[in-house]
């Protein structure tokens, strides 16, 4: 039965309902049927909209939806996220569990006993992920959704990228007649990111449609300030540049809002001007956080970052041109440090600038920052001046 809105989150059902149409209507040459890329900025809301808002959407829409974020667990892999996902949605339909078991060649299942493993459902098991996900298709007898928020990890291990493999062909299979179809929706909180997972040939989802996601806007920020519950009323207008100012991440004017709703002296005259110092206060630390991170690297270190900052899609991290920037930048920012920028020293950076969570690596040894919003904060403050 479906239930209603949750009133304390801000909906966005036409977006939500325009999005399902697209992904469960396959007109003549359309790519959607290749799966649906959204790329949107981190914490501007996206994650909530799916979980909120298009996950309803497309089951009420009549879809199976299967969820997969490949951030909840940073350490787990990404390709075996995506299978404990497809595992998790079996253990709801002991039917498809059986048409798996009769397929591996048993005549009887045990339900909830030993006779069939969902062990053996994933990567290079007995059981494809193509083989589960029809099975499942043809015993819901529904369009299967699979959506994979900050689908970007999955390139980042072998086993994430072979699973993007086997949802093509899980694709290609049920989007036959003999099923009722499958899309993958894969969203990313950098464009560039998750544009590699579909922008060549040898990439699983070649093609795919990448749409930008759309930010929270006007209608949002009017929500915010009818529900903050603050002792005297926003202004919405005034509220607005402030969330523009924090690149729409609406953490931001909440936590502002909080520290405010618990100054149980604060007069209502001054909740506007404390209100807007509160956000401007908010980003400041979180920069100044950020700042801190890269204040603490060695000197190779933070030359690799600001030559990858200043780079952007454009690094090249080995090129002859490239070594001979980070050794620029180390001689200005550190005149005296004994190390060198070789190709041995820069990669030990790399992998360091990984470990601190600055910088993310592709299985192909494609390197980009972990947050692109670092560039911005850092060309702010001049210290990508001498990487340029």
């Amino acid at each position: 039965m479906a239930t209603s809105p949750d009133p304390s989150v801000f909906h966005r059902l036409d977006l939500a309902d325009a999005l399902t149409q697209a992904l469960l209507t396959t007109a003549p040459a359309s790519a959607s049927s290749s799966g649906l890329f959204l790329a949107a900025p981190r914490r501007t809301g996206k994650s909530t909209f799916l979980r909120e808002d298009l996950r309803p959407a497309l089951e009420k829409a009549g879809a199976l939806v299967v969820y997969a974020d490949l951030w909840e667990d940073r350490k787990a892999d990404p390709g075996q996220v995506i299978v404990n996902a497809v595992r998790a949605e079996l253990l709801r339909h002991q039917g498809a569990i059986a048409r798996l078991a009769r397929a591996a060649g048993m005549d009887k299942v045990a339900v909830g006993g030993v006779s069939f493993s969902l062990d053996r459902v994933g990567l290079g098991q007995d059981v494809s992920l193509s083989t589960a996900l029809a099975a499942l298709s043809d015993e819901s007898g529904k369009l299967i959704v699979l959506i994979i928020d900050e689908a970007q990890q999955a390139i980042t291990s072998e086993s994430g990228n072979d699973a993007l493999f086997a949802l093509k062909a899980a694709r290609d299979e049920l989007n036959s007649s003999r099923h009722h179809g499958l899309r993958v929706v894969a969203t990313g909180s950098n464009q560039d990111k998750l544009a590699m997972l579909r922008n060549s040939r040898e990439q699983a989802f070649f093609g795919a449609p990448l749409v930008p996601f759309q930010p929270l806007g006007k209608n949002y920020v009017d929500w915010f300030c009818a529900h903050v519950g603050l002792p005297a009323r926003l202004d919405p207008d005034i509220v607005f540049d402030l969330f523009k100012r924090t690149s729409f991440r609406p953490e931001m004017i909440g936590a502002a809002a909080d520290l405010l709703r618990f100054d149980f002296a604060l007069a209502p005259a001054d909740v506007p001007q404390r209100f807007a110092q509160a956000v401007e206060a908010q980003i400041a630390a979180s920069d100044n956080e950020a700042l801190r991170v890269v204040h603490s690297l060695t000197p190779l270190q933070s030359a690799v970052l600001r030559v990858l900052a200043a780079a952007q899609a454009d690094y090249a991290p080995f090129e002859a041109e490239t070594m001979a920037r980070y050794q620029r930048v180390l001689d200005a920012v550190a005149p005296n440090a004994q190390v060198r920028a070789d190709v041995s020293n820069v990669q030990q950076a790399l992998g360091a600038l990984q470990d601190k969570a600055l910088v993310w690596r592709a299985t192909r040894g494609v390197y980009a920052l972990e947050d692109s919003s670092l560039a911005s904060i850092m060309a702010a403050t001049g210290l990508l001046d001498v990487a340029r």
